[in-house]
């Protein structure tokens, strides 16, 4: 009888938690979707600060903005930590055109690439056209010297998950001027990584490797891409280029940090946030102001909750994810550095649109816990709960920790790369109500991790 008794309390409290995750999912929702304060906390941080690249003068503002922000809250601590980050600037307005042999001339829609060296005046130079990267490594240097390479390598539209996409085509904008380089091009330009054809231009890091000269590298819209790749099939092209980007010294700037701290074990962490810098195009809106205001929202509704958290919840405003990933290297050196029990990380950076699920980087415990997740939310539309990527941000805690659980937040990826490194990702193109959800779904995440690890 003791047996059995003993079986039946562990179902009713069994019972009992499931009705509870079921309350409090539906709680943090209701408070996202009707007392919200993500869109307009990104509302502000688009508009009234802007882009944020690292080393700019937004930048620092930002820092000050989230600070006060957490402070708004009454998050338990509220902190910066100084890390160094790089300084590029574009400079003044690119400028880019072609012409053939009938002396027309054709402007383009461009961008330098972050990191590219200026031109120095305007460069001109005959063009050769590869359709990817492999093409290029694989060209006789001969037929390259002394010529502007353009790279007119498309993203996978059969590719359903975009991401996949992004991934095949990321090489081009890394390596491009590198491998231009070696076979003796003097610059480089690529077609934008972007599925739409529009005339927004992308931009994005790029390297150089010290082996080979560094030559001026910039992307170029959709369209303008379609373009020039037919004007080059009835003939040759020259094409001009000014830039005048230029690499500074690194300067002083900060991760925001706030915490909210446990009850039960204080001193096991689980980190979790965005990257608050962006590139200096748009306003950096989905990219990653999207995910700042889902991390800032899901924290500020437990609290608001009076949820106690078991774990210590630490929200990381990261700086510099976009060249340099510097605010998350020297997080998770830091950290392990203070010896600190990190037990979890979550991030957000796949922009704000409508939430699909989680993804998982850890062991098979992990995936089992992250999949167990999946009825709580059945009635959410979150579907995703597999293994997966975390995020450029808190990847570097996997070197300091190497049993550490990353968690990424998944949106719809169909659009993203519509705004990806543009122009065009400003606020006006995020949904308040995608963006809600997501807060709500990431606040829920939080309580389920922090609740079953």
């Amino acid at each position: 009888m003791k047996l059995y008794s003993l079986l039946f309390l562990l179902l009713c409290s069994a019972s009992l938690s499931a009705q509870n995750d079921s309350v409090m999912i539906r709680t943090i929702y209701n408070e996202a979707l009707s007392k919200g304060h993500a869109y307009e906390d990104l509302r502000s941080l688009c508009k009234d600060i802007g882009a944020r690249i690292s080393g700019s003068a937004e930048a620092e503002m930002a820092v000050h903005w989230g600070e006060q922000k957490m402070k708004e809250y009454g998050f338990d601590k509220v902190y910066l930590q100084e890390i160094q980050v790089p300084h590029w600037e574009r400079g003044t307005t690119e400028a880019g055109w072609y012409k053939g042999e009938d002396g027309q001339l054709h402007k383009v829609h461009l961008l330098a690439l972050g990191g590219s060296i200026g031109t120095g005046g305007v460069l001109s130079g005959d063009l050769i056209q590869f359709n990817s990267l492999n093409e290029l490594k694989e060209a006789d240097p001969n037929l390259v010297k002394g010529k502007i390479v353009f790279i007119n390598q498309k993203m996978d539209e059969q590719q359903i998950q975009t991401f996949r996409a992004y991934g095949g085509c990321y090489p081009t904008r890394g390596n491009g001027a590198i491998e231009a380089s070696r076979l003796g091009a003097t610059g480089v330009i690529i077609r934008s990584l972007g599925l739409p054809i529009n005339h927004h231009p992308h931009t994005g890091s790029m390297h150089y490797n010290d082996s080979v000269d560094r030559i001026p590298a910039a992307a170029i819209s959709t369209k303008d891409a379609e373009e020039l790749s037919q004007f080059l099939l009835k003939g040759n092209a020259e094409f001009l280029l000014e830039m005048d980007c230029r690499q500074y010294p690194d300067v002083t700037s900060y991760n925001v940090i706030g915490e909210q701290t446990g009850s039960d074990s204080p001193d096991e962490i689980i980190t979790f946030g965005g990257h608050l810098d962006s590139w200096d195009t748009g306003e950096g809106a989905h990219d990653d102001g999207a995910g700042i205001a889902h991390c800032m929202e899901a924290l500020r509704i437990l609290k608001e909750l009076n949820y106690k958290p078991k774990h210590t919840l630490r929200l990381v405003l990261f700086m510099n994810e976009e060249n340099g990933n510097m605010g998350g290297k020297s997080y998770a050196s830091i950290v392990k550095g203070k010896g600190e029990k990190q037990i979890a990380a979550l991030e957000s950076d796949r922009g704000g649109f409508a939430p699909r699920g989680f993804s998982c980087d850890g062991t098979e415990e992990h995936l089992a816990m992250l999949k167990s997740f999946k009825t709580k939310f059945t009635n959410y539309d979150l579907h995703i709960f597999d293994k997966g990527y975390g995020g450029v941000d808190i990847s570097p805690l996997k070197g300091e920790y190497p049993n550490i659980p990353l968690f990424g937040f998944v949106p719809d990826s169909q659009r993203y790369f519509d705004f990806h490194h543009a122009p065009s990702d400003v606020f006006e193109n995020v949904n308040q109500r995608e963006l809600e959800l997501g807060a709500a779904a990431i606040s829920s995440f939080l309580y389920l991790l922090d609740q079953n690890l």
